[in-house]
């Protein structure tokens, strides 16, 4: 028996279809996505490669594709994809091990 992924390629094509069960809010949803990703006070490039190192943060595959996709289409090379992708680990990790700081003071309070 040949084994199926959950996350399918092909269904991120059918993104544009999230506006099917609601479509004001889907309507609204894409507008802000249009305007978030619009040249602002940073380039489409550089918010592409946010979209990366966020997609890989969250782990959405299709998300993953997508922003891999968009980045070389505007312009970002393999290393600053890359470069971004370690930014979000840093962050990701940093995060977990502030944690650690809770795990301490719970170890002083009960060998104290």
């Amino acid at each position: 028996m040949e084994e199926q992924n959950y996350f399918k390629k092909s269904d991120l094509k059918k993104f544009a279809e999230i506006s099917k069960f609601q479509e004001k809010m889907g309507k609204k949803f894409f507008d802000y996505y249009e305007e978030v990703f619009s040249e602002g006070a940073l380039t489409q490039r550089e918010k592409s490669l946010i979209a990366l190192a966020v997609a890989h943060t969250v782990q959405c595959p299709y998300c993953i594709d997508a922003y891999t996709t968009d980045c070389l289409k505007k312009g970002a090379d393999e290393e600053q994809m890359m470069e971004a992708v370690h930014v979000a680990a840093a962050i990701r990790s940093g995060a977990s091990l502030v944690f650690s700081v809770q795990m301490m003071n719970q170890v002083n309070k009960l060998t104290m």
